[in-house]
């Protein structure tokens, strides 16, 4: 089978890795020179310790997945660092208490570990803390070179072409697919896959119509020069409870009404992610703004960032490492696109005979992507 598929991002890329794992010829269009959304603004982290529901069992293929692609593109950078989430304070750590207590517990890896328990893990974790919820299955990976080097693997096949620079304008359903871009340069396959992250505009409005059940979340995120030590595992604070599912439950909802966030964290919907790159500096992050609750007459999030959270988020992780941060290097925002129909990994449709939509994990690429390619290759009977 000849499949064309549409966006140069992570869900693209998994798309791509699926099909010609399985035998089948993809060309690649991206409409700029390398993929620039959330696929490169993001911490590389695969994470499994927040997901539940049919997340979970997703998450946690999706993390076997990366494993085995790294062993074949080492260069992506995958290792399976592990998480640490801080508590600091006895409500934070009931909800750590509470999860551990459940049936998924193990299959999560999760352990509570005490402060020494801690730095036997992690030496750099100097701050002050009650305890660490230890998750052994999450991972990372090198956002910013882990698709050159997967699409690099890719060519070396003989089945795949990636063509950047080349924005797709119209896509024709009949006698199999065709697709045209802005060059005058038309492509023919038997099914094309649509993969436009944040984009929800042009093509993929004029495919799927207004009423696609997404929104655009913006964050907020930076990067440290190098560290003069290594991290050993992601880290995270306890204000990640709060953002992510597997979570839920009464002490959360303690935690919520008995240790209101700060006003700066509360205002951002903020949570602290942080993760050491292979080259020794820090990304950190992150901000939570929803396009769907923007002021009526706003027409798009603004175009500048603002400096509480970055203070905000400096500050927690200087306390838990016990020390000061190396300077911030690299400051940017991202936008990415969140499917809203309940227990969905994504917003996934066929619009038209063998042209399909792909969007909206809602910040769960890098952690879902590999696993949402496998399922869509398996819904087309790839």
């Amino acid at each position: 089978m000849q499949l064309i598929i549409i966006g140069g991002g992570i869900l693209g890329t998994a798309h791509a890795w699926a099909a010609v794992e399985r035998g089948h010829h993809v060309v690649h269009l991206e409409r700029e020179r390398q993929a620039r959304g959330a696929t490169v603004r993001n911490f590389g982290l695969v994470w499994v310790s927040g997901r539940s529901g049919p997340e979970l069992p997703a998450a946690q293929r999706s993390r076997d997945l990366w494993e085995k692609i790294g062993a074949v593109v080492p260069d992506i950078g995958f290792r399976a660092c592990g998480s640490m989430t801080l508590v600091r304070t006895a409500a934070e750590l009931a909800v750590a208490e509470e999860v551990c207590a459940r049936p998924d517990a193990a299959d999560r890896g999760f352990t509570l570990l005490d402060p020494d328990a801690v730095r036997s893990v992690n030496p750099a974790l100097r701050g002050e803390f009650l305890a660490g919820l230890h998750c052994s299955r999450d991972g990372a990976v090198e956002s910013r070179v882990a698709l050159p080097a997967i699409r690099a693997h890719l060519a070396s096949t003989g089945r795949y072409e990636f063509v950047a620079g080349h924005e797709v304008r119209a896509i024709f359903s009949a006698s199999g697919v065709t697709v045209a871009d802005d060059h005058g340069v038309t492509y023919h396959g038997d099914a094309v896959i649509h993969c436009p992250g944040a984009v929800h505009g042009g093509l993929t409005r004029e495919l799927a119509g207004d009423a696609l059940p997404v929104r655009r979340v913006r964050l907020q995120m930076m990067q440290t020069a190098p560290l003069d030590e290594q991290l050993t595992t992601a880290i995270a604070d306890a204000d990640s409870f709060r953002y992510y599912p597997a979570f839920a439950g009464e002490s959360l909802t303690n935690l919520n009404s008995a240790q209101p966030q700060p006003d700066t964290a509360a205002t951002h919907r903020m949570q602290l992610l942080c993760v050491q790159r292979l080259h020794g500096g820090l990304t950190i992050g992150d901000t939570h703004e929803y396009d769907d609750e923007l002021a009526e007459h706003d027409e798009a999030f603004a175009f500048d960032v603002t400096e509480d959270p970055y203070d905000h988020l400096t500050g927690v992780v200087a306390e838990l490492l016990g020390r000061p941060l190396p300077r911030v290097v690299r400051r940017w925002a991202g936008v990415y696109s969140q499917c809203l129909a309940p227990d969905a990994l994504a917003f996934r449709r066929e619009v038209a005979d063998n042209i399909w939509i792909v969007t909206g994990p809602g910040g769960r690429g890098m952690t879902l992507g590999p696993q949402i390619g496998q399922d869509t290759a398996d819904l087309m009977n790839l």
